[in-house]
């Protein structure tokens, strides 16, 4: 059998996932682009600017519906997943995440703020125009990465609890949760919480990641009820960061956000009991509650996880991200797909995070168009 023929066999295999990683970053859009353009706005105001239900449609501007810097980070943090990995299998330099992420995210960095422009620009994402324009960056992102400086859970570049880590974390879970079968899950958690903790430093900063990184992977890969995963999930969080002082508060809200799925009470309501978003075990909470809440009706859940006071963008993206790797691109409505920005990036950037790296440097196989992403990244 010829080395093309065994690559293809090794992609068909890999590709029975790619529903699932697909409706994880499309799910993670939508739900980014529903709530950007409520993103500072108070539940009451939103009501009456969209009506008692508040937002339920994309609001287009120029035809596009809009993603914020929740999913530009999203996909930076693939890029550098799958920068690492193929420099790791061509040249045996690449590393965990915690080597290659930073500097895809200092190249988007370069996106917002063109007057810092890193020594190598290692990402193809920086050529395309759209992932050029700001977009309400997080404060906490912008000074940590102008800082030169990596933080880590270890040395913490900071005390910042917010949501920016949990956010962009979500390709850990599927790049690690597809085919890595020697990583146990204590290492996708780590890892989740190791990518936050770049610019986080604050343990809810970066805890949440790590347990959303977890859940990703076990709802895109194992094939388990969402409750079951959650569950599963927060337990063995807990086995990693049960000893840290700040996590009684977080399991506690953890533990409401699932218990509130039962009531009868209104979104709102439950949603208020759990914070507005603006901090990673929030996020977090907000974006696990309405995932339960409607597990087999993707849009109910992103409607309900931007309709409140607060980050409805990232509590919307966290949310799309959850659903969309459990229910796959057949579980979301054709019409959060149409006129979503990027769609088409996002959808490249699936493909590769399904695909990874199928060359090594003692094969003679070739991909061009992977060599041109994630080795020469031409400028």
């Amino acid at each position: 059998m010829g080395r093309e023929r065994i690559i293809q066999n090794l992609l068909d295999g890999r590709r029975k996932h790619l529903s699932k990683i697909q409706g994880c970053l499309i799910g993670g859009a939508a739900g980014d682009a529903l709530g950007y353009v409520i993103e500072f706005m108070h539940y009451r105001d939103i009501r009456q600017a969209f009506g008692p239900q508040g937002i339920r449609e994309y609001e287009l501007e120029n035809g596009k519906a809009l993603i914020s810097d929740d999913t530009q980070m999203t996909l930076f943090t693939a890029d550098g997943l799958l920068y690492g990995e193929t420099q790791m299998m061509l040249s045996g330099t690449g590393g965990g995440p915690h080597t290659c992420v930073p500097l895809a995210y200092r190249d988007w960095l370069y996106t917002q703020d063109k007057n810092y422009k890193p020594e190598k620009i290692i990402s193809w994402l920086v050529n395309i125009p759209e992932l050029n324009n700001y977009r309400a960056p997080g404060r906490t992102c912008l000074s940590a990465l102008k800082s030169g400086k990596i933080g880590t859970m270890e040395n913490p570049i900071n005390h910042s609890c917010g949501c920016g880590g949990v956010m962009r974390v979500a390709p850990v879970g599927l790049f690690y949760g597809q085919y890595y079968d020697s990583l146990t899950d204590e290492n996708i958690i780590r890892y989740g919480a190791e990518t936050a903790a770049v610019t986080h430093g604050h343990p809810w900063g970066y805890i949440s990641a790590g347990l959303l990184a977890l859940i990703i992977k076990k709802a895109a890969f194992s094939g388990e009820k969402l409750p079951k995963i959650v569950s599963e999930s927060l337990d063995e969080t807990k086995s990693v960061f049960g000893g840290n002082e700040y996590w009684n508060g977080f399991e506690n809200l953890m533990q409401m956000a699932v218990e509130l799925t039962g009531n009868d009470d209104d979104d709102g309501m439950n949603i208020a009991k759990l914070g507005e978003g603006w901090v990673g075990h929030e996020t977090l909470a907000v974006a696990v509650y309405c995932a339960l809440r409607y597990e087999h009706d993707f849009s109910r859940a992103i409607i309900a996880a931007v309709n409140h006071d607060g980050d409805s963008d990232s509590t919307g993206a966290v949310c799309g991200n959850i659903l969309g790797a459990y229910l796959g691109m057949e579980g979301i409505e054709s019409k959060w797909k149409q006129n979503l920005e990027l769609y088409d990036t996002i959808m490249e950037i699936a493909s590769d995070l399904c695909d990874h790296c199928h060359m090594d440097g003692s094969g003679d196989y070739e991909d061009p168009d992977w060599l041109r992403k994630y080795v020469t990244c031409d400028r």
